[in-house]
Parts: structure tokens; C-alpha cells; sequence
């Protein structure tokens, strides 16, 4: 393995030509392309690993701004990087909203496994604040997040893109209290008809139950079932629906919602994985009892949040017209959401030590500055995809 990379290093990167299907090495002149180099950053510090990269803070050394830079993680094959990468790049590319992280570019290194995005940098993420204030978010501060979060879906929504992994650690939010979607690793935009999709997608404790009962049928309405997961969160103070399991998941929710059938939900009955088993009879609806003190607004809102029906479930702008964001306590102003110090690394760290020489060796990676041939072979998928 070591011979192979420093074999790769050596040579000259290469790239196969379309019309003639020949390999042609790469002029010393053309191979960064449009691409800057990350040695033009400086590293600071790492803030956090998803599934498909690790994250870096760092600072441009062209305008001293403090950036975030994502190290992708790509395959081991010729042209390294993952599809679920480039799609992320591509609907990066093509997105802007303020309460939507920002991609500024894709830089590259000197190896086929450096590839990084630069993102503007957020000081917090809330799953790290919610590990670590000293009293929980008030509910005017609930609302604040809750209607930025569902700003940010209603245009991510119109513009036909599904992010399937929202959750608190993939909410962040900047020092002026702006609430931003980030990771849009399982990310994917979706046309009419609608393709099958793995089911296997969202994070457990926010995944929608028709996906949890195998349909393979993919609707903005996962994202909606996640932002519900959140909103109880930030309400109770504690994860919603922690399951340990697919099936304790699901036995979570019949917990809280009842069980569901062919009159509330008429696809029920014919979901892939009610073939093999049958749910057990709940017949009451509990989300009353879980949040006693919140208004019937609250109430009204929690519920069209979490129908079982995809179809009749809201929509990011049914949420934004909501009563309870009308009602008194009123949202607070994002300029007013308080302040913290930086908690980002503290969930990380109970597991460092464990992890401390993986680290190691893929932070070396990132200090193997130069031209990459993946990088080009990158640029020029990218390009293809956006003409």
C-alpha cells in the first residue's frame, strides 16, 4: 500500500482523454486546473468527522478569514471520489441561502485522497450547545431556531433537493445566532416520477417511519419528520425518540403517536416490512402528555409535523404559517440568541483517545500539499454536471 502511494506521488498525474480514450500525463502548469491549492491554508484545528468527511478549521492565508475545510473521503478506485461527493458538490454549487451553510470552493492536495470543500465557518453546532449549556434553549430561542431551520428546508424544498440526514449535530449556527443546514453528504435531488431510493438513510433517531417500514420512496417529507424530532428536542430538552434499534425505533414512535393503519395512512398496509411482521396495537395518540405545558398552537404544530401519512404530513412553508411562531412567547431576534464559549470539540473528545491514532495518521494527510489528479478528474465531472 505504501509503495503504491508513493509510486502515485512520483509519477506525474495523468488523465484519460474522451475522444481517443488514451491516458495523457497532465502539463506541471494545468494540474491544479481552476483549483487552489491547500497549502494555501492554514490548519488550525479539527471540529468534527461525518460519514463522508472530516472537518478542519482553518485560515485562508490569501484574506486571513477563518474557514472550515471538509476533507472528503474517497474511494480507493482511479478516479477516487465518491458519488455520494460529488453529488454534495454539486448541490452545493448550486445553493445559497443564508440559512444554509455556504461552500466557497474546492481546493486540493497532493495526494488522491485530498480533496477538501471550503465552507464557511460556523462557531457552534447544536448538538454540541445542547451537551453543554448550563440551562436549556427558552422557547422564544426554540422558535428562533425552529423558523430558520424551516426557512432553510422551504428553499432547499423548492428547488427539489432533499437533505436526508438532518439532526442537531448537523444544525450550526454562527456567533450572531444564524442557524445554518449543513452536511449534505446523503443530500439528493429528486424529479417526478420518483426513483427508488435506499431506505437506509437519516439518522436513526430522526428517521421517518415510512423509511423505517422499508419504502423506498423518497418525498421532502423525511425532512419534515426530522425537523419534527428536533423541534421536540429542543423542547423537552433530551433526544425525542432514542432508539437503540430500527425496531425499538418504531416501537418509539408507536409509543408516541399510536399505531398507525390503512384509514389514517392508506399505503400502510403494503410497506415492505409489514410483509414480515405486524406492529403491535397502540391506540392512542401521546403527544399531549409527552409536552403538557406547550400551547395547543405547539401542539397543533408537533402534530402535522409527525403524521404518518408522507403525503398528508406538512410542508416547510405549512410550518412557517404556524400559529404557535405568532403566539406569545414571541421568537427572539437571531441577533439576540445568547452567546457561548466554544463546546464544538467536547462530544468528540469522550471518544479521543480511542481514536487518537486514526487521527493521527489522517491529519498527516492533510499536510501532503501539491497537485492531485483527482482533484482535476474532480473539476472536470463537476463541470460536466453543471453544463
Amino acid at each position: 500500500m505504501d509503495s503504491d502511494r508513493e509510486m502515485l506521488k512520483s509519477k506525474p498525474p495523468r488523465f484519460m482523454s474522451f475522444l481517443t480514450g488514451e491516458w495523457t500525463e497532465l502539463k506541471e502548469s494545468d494540474r491544479l486546473g481552476k483549483c487552489r491549492s491547500v497549502t494555501e491554508f492554514e490548519k488550525l484545528n479539527r471540529i468534527g468527522e461525518g460519514t463522508y468527511g472530516i472537518v478542519y478549521r482553518a485560515k485562508d492565508t490569501e484574506n486571513n478569514k477563518i474557514v472550515a475545510l471538509k476533507k472528503m473521503k474517497l474511494n480507493n478506485e482511479k478516479d477516487g471520489i465518491q458519488i455520494t461527493g460529488l453529488r454534495e458538490i454539486n448541490i452545493l454549487l448550486n445553493i445559497h441561502h443564508k440559512n444554509i451553510v455556504e461552500m466557497k470552493e474546492v481546493v486540493v492536495g497532493n495526494s488522491l485522497e485530498s480533496i477538501f470543500l471550503v465552507m464557511e465557518y460556523c462557531e457552534q453546532d447544536l448538538a454540541s450547545l445542547l451537551d453543554n449549556m448550563a440551562a436549556p434553549f427558552s422557547e422564544p430561542q426554540v422558535k428562533c431556531i425552529m423558523l430558520q431551520l424551516f426557512a432553510g428546508l422551504q428553499y432547499l424544498h423548492e428547488n427539489f433537493i432533499i437533505h436526508r440526514d438532518l439532526k442537531v449535530s448537523n444544525l450550526l449556527m454562527t456567533d450572531k445566532g444564524c442557524v445554518k443546514i449543513a452536511d449534505f453528504g446523503l443530500a439528493r435531488k429528486y424529479e417526478l416520477p420518483l426513483r427508488p431510493m435506499t431506505p437506509t438513510v437519516v439518522t436513526l433517531w430522526y428517521r421517518a417511519p415510512e423509511l423505517l417500514l422499508g419504502s423506498k420512496t423518497h418525498t421532502t417529507a423525511i425532512d419534515i419528520w426530522s425537523a419534527g424530532c428536533i423541534l421536540g428536542e429542543l423542547l423537552a430538552h433530551r433526544p425525542l425518540l432514542p432508539g437503540r434499534s430500527e425496531l425499538h425505533q418504531i416501537d418509539l414512535i408507536l409509543d408516541m403517536l399510536g399505531t398507525p393503519n390503512d384509514t389514517i395512512w392508506p399505503e400502510f398496509s403494503s410497506l415492505p416490512a409489514l410483509q414480515n411482521f405486524t406492529l403491535r396495537k397502540q391506540p392512542y395518540n401521546n403527544l399531549r402528555h409527552t409536552f403538557l405545558w406547550l400551547s395547543e398552537a405547539g401542539i397543533r404544530l408537533l402534530y402535522i409535523l409527525f403524521m404518518y401519512d408522507p403525503k398528508k404530513r406538512a410542508t416547510a412553508e405549512d410550518c412557517l404559517q404556524s400559529s404557535y411562531f405568532k403566539e406569545q412567547p414571541s421568537p427572539c431576534d437571531p441577533e439576540f440568541m445568547p452567546s457561548f464559549p466554544q463546546h464544538r470539540l467536547k462530544r468528540k473528545q469522550l471518544n479521543q483517545a480511542a481514536k487518537k491514532e486514526k487521527r493521527k495518521s489522517q491529519d498527516e494527510s492533510f499536510n501532503s500539499f501539491g497537485e492531485t489528479s483527482s482533484g482535476i478528474s474532480l473539476l472536470k465531472r463537476i463541470r460536466q454536471d453543471n453544463s
